[in-house]
Order: C-alpha cells, then sequence, then structure tokens
C-alpha cells in the first residue's frame, strides 16, 4: 500500500484549500478534519484488541460523518497490528468507499502531536503548508462567534496567534528535518494561490501521484464550501484575501512580532522587529499550557471517564 499523505499547517494557513483539491485527485481521498487519532493511539497502545478497538468507533461521530461503519473497520483489522496501522484502516475504509486506493488526512490540530504522528506512520510523507502568520492571525481572529470557542487552543489575539504559529511552524519543520526531504515537503500559501497549478504538480512529483486538472476545478461545489468560515472555496485560488500590510493595525502587528518576528525573518516574510521580553511570555504560556493540556487529555483517554464522556452512537 502507498504511504499516506498527511496535510500539516496552523489553522488558517490554507489546508483546507489544499485539502479540497487532493481530495479531487482520484488516487487519493482526504477526507474533512478527523480528531481522533491522539485519542485512539492513547487509548490503544501497542497491539490493539480489534473488538475493544472498534468498541470505541462506535462512539465517534466522525466516522458517521464520513459514511464510515465501524464493521467495515472492523472487516480490515487483524491481529498484531500496529495503532497506526489499526488507525489506518479507518482511513482506507473511507478511501475504498470513494473508490480510491490511498488515503491522507488534514488535521491541523495534530500540529501539538507531530512525534505521535511520526510514530504512528512511520512511512507517510507530509505537505506542510505555511502562510504568513499575520495574514494567518487575521483570518483567524476575523472567524465568526460559534465557529470557535477561544480559549488558549483557539487564540484572542495577535500575540496569542502568533505563539501557537510559531511553536507549530517549528514543531513541523523540525520533523521535515527528523524524516528528509524524501518524506516533507515544503510549500508557502502565498505559493499556491499565486500558481495553483505549479504548486500541485510540485506536491503531486513528490507525493508519486498524478498531476489532474480536475484537482483545481473545485470552486462553486456546495461540498467544499459547506463551513461559513470557508466561503472562499465558491471561488478559484485568489490572492491576497487577507493582507496584514492593509489590514493589521501597527499594535497588532508590533505585538505578532515581538512573539515570532524571527521565525517570520527565517521564513523570509518581511518584518521590522524580533521578539520581545512580552512576546517570550506569551511563548512560554503557550508551552506551558500546551503541555497541562495535553497531559491531562492523556489522562482522560486512558481512563474509564473517556467511555462514559463518550457513549455509543445511537
Amino acid at each position: 500500500m502507498s504511504p499516506p499523505l498527511l496535510v500539516l499547517g496552523v489553522r488558517r494557513s490554507g489546508t483546507t484549500l489544499l485539502r479540497v483539491m487532493l481530495d479531487r485527485n482520484s488516487q487519493l481521498a482526504v477526507p474533512d478534519e478527523s480528531y481522533f487519532v491522539p485519542q485512539l493511539a492513547h487509548r490503544h497502545r501497542g497491539r490493539p484488541d480489534p473488538d475493544a478497538f472498534v468498541d470505541d468507533l462506535r462512539r465517534l461521530p466522525t466516522l458517521r460523518e464520513w459514511g464510515v461503519s465501524p464493521d467495515e473497520v472492523r472487516a480490515r483489522l487483524r491481529p498484531g497490528m500496529t495503532t497506526g496501522e489499526a488507525i489506518g484502516a479507518i482511513y482506507e475504509a473511507y478511501a475504498a468507499g470513494r473508490g480510491k486506493p490511498r488515503w491522507g488526512d488534514k488535521t491541523p490540530m495534530y500540529m501539538d502531536y507531530l512525534p505521535l504522528l511520526e510514530r504512528l506512520f512511520p512511512r507517510a510523507r507530509f505537505v506542510h503548508l505555511i502562510r504568513d502568520g499575520r495574514d494567518a492571525a487575521l483570518s483567524f481572529l476575523a472567524m465568526p462567534a460559534g465557529v470557535v470557542t477561544r480559549t488558549w487552543m483557539h487564540p484572542r489575539s495577535p500575540a496569542a496567534v502568533a505563539a501557537q504559529w510559531r511553536a507549530q511552524v517549528r514543531s513541523a519543520r523540525g520533523l521535515g528535518a527528523r524524516v528528509g526531504s524524501t518524506r516533507y515537503h515544503e510549500l508557502r500559501y502565498e505559493e499556491l494561490v499565486a500558481d495553483a497549478e505549479e504548486a500541485l504538480r510540485r506536491i503531486c512529483a513528490f507525493a508519486a501521484l498524478p498531476f489532474e486538472p480536475a484537482m483545481l476545478a473545485y470552486a462553486g461545489e456546495a461540498e467544499a464550501a459547506r463551513k461559513p468560515h470557508q466561503r472562499s472555496l465558491e471561488r478559484p485560488p485568489t490572492p491576497g484575501l487577507r493582507d496584514w500590510r492593509a489590514d493589521m493595525s501597527t499594535e497588532d502587528r508590533a505585538a505578532f512580532e515581538g512573539v515570532a518576528g524571527d521565525l517570520l525573518a527565517e521564513l523570509g516574510y518581511e518584518t521590522s522587529r524580533g521578539p520581545d521580553a512580552r512576546g517570550r511570555l506569551h511563548r512560554a504560556r503557550y508551552a506551558g499550557l500546551t503541555t497541562a493540556w495535553k497531559a491531562a487529555a492523556y489522562a482522560v483517554q486512558r481512563s474509564p471517564l473517556w467511555r462514559r464522556r463518550h457513549p455509543p452512537l445511537a
């Protein structure tokens, strides 16, 4: 079986646009965000028991949203499979239901779980989409109320977005340094929207996929733009949907660059300043909260409380 293709990127970096394009390839199925990988990986370490694994699948709404039944996945499980192989069977069932031989994933939340993805899927190839963090911040902070709950994981200020953006982009680039260029491909959002065909041809060459013109013909599809914050998918790739130079206040720009100006410069983006003391405090706070949240989530996922919180779906 060909290796999966995992799309990496900070929220509001264009990963949904790239997912929709890749999903139109006749050889690759990339569903909407999954969310379940860390939960299943933490609950079923080592060699999962197939029946216990499927019992947990019956509690996950994502499978229902994807149109995948736990019984379809059960038919693909065998004793001795690794946790990653068992999780991969979910995606394989999704891809098979669409007549495709290969699967991918696009879930920005996993940017905080990259070492886990690396262990689960040792043959996976990664495409990392990077967008100027100031434009990503403008897009994220403009999302309508109700689409996101702006806790520490869903930041409320440019400085908080910058801390998340910097940590996650650095983590993904660290993954790339570990796995090498045969498994990691880095692409700028600005390149994707400026010349989508050329960007897709490079991705397809990297991923051993055929380039197909249909990958560019997503605009206007109701399925592609079904969420309020995805209306830009109703039109072809469009540069300049957000422009921090015109739309970001001087104070917000200074706050963002005070946290992540060093990474902006490293990536070749224009910047007027580097990190300051307040920015370093934002970075330290984000790192501490991420560690604490992941530890708490792991404890719940390993305990009987997880099943009580996730009863079987009717």
